[in-house]
């Protein structure tokens, strides 16, 4: 039997905690909904790997893959699909020609900015909604929790790891 089929008593989240999932279910709808304007360009993957490079830079792909918290060889399968696209760059380096290097392509930061573009203006919907008292304790508080949380995910360039 395996670990899918035994059914296993939940118990109810304290309030807090219960407010915080619905605050990270709402958060990702929202990156979800932002990654709309790619009108099925990239996957969610693919767009991970795009928006880490946005902000490593050119880089070796065992960088990025660690960066992304994935294998080497599904960097190298995601980058493949992406450099078929014009959306990736690959490389070497002058010191090592075994050391193969990745970078977005022009045509992949328009990609990411486009989708970051989109997030920041639902985001700004939401909270433009919000009375400029809240506004301002949902700010403290956002990041008092983002410092807290960082010894809980893997921070990378941007921040926890790119979505």
């Amino acid at each position: 039997m395996n670990s899918f089929s035994q059914v296993e008593t939940r118990t109810t989240p304290r309030a807090d905690v219960a407010a915080f999932e619905q605050l990270a279910r709402a958060l990702v709808g929202i990156t979800l909904k932002s990654l709309s304007v790619l009108d099925g360009a990239v996957s969610v993957p693919q767009f991970r790997l795009l928006l880490a490079l946005d902000g490593l830079g050119r880089v070796p792909s065992s960088a990025l893959a660690e960066a992304l918290s994935m294998a080497a060889s599904s960097v190298t399968r995601l980058a493949d699909r992406l450099q078929a696209a014009g959306l990736v760059e690959r490389g070497s380096v002058e010191h090592s020609r075994s050391i193969v290097t990745v970078e977005v392509t022009a045509r992949g930061r328009d990609l990411v900015t486009a989708v970051l573009d989109r997030r920041r203006a639902i985001l700004e919907d939401v909270l433009d909604r919000m009375e400029p008292r809240q506004r301002e304790l949902a700010r403290n508080l956002a990041a008092a929790f983002v410092d807290l949380a960082g010894d809980a995910v893997a921070l990378g360039v941007n921040g926890p790891v790119p979505l």
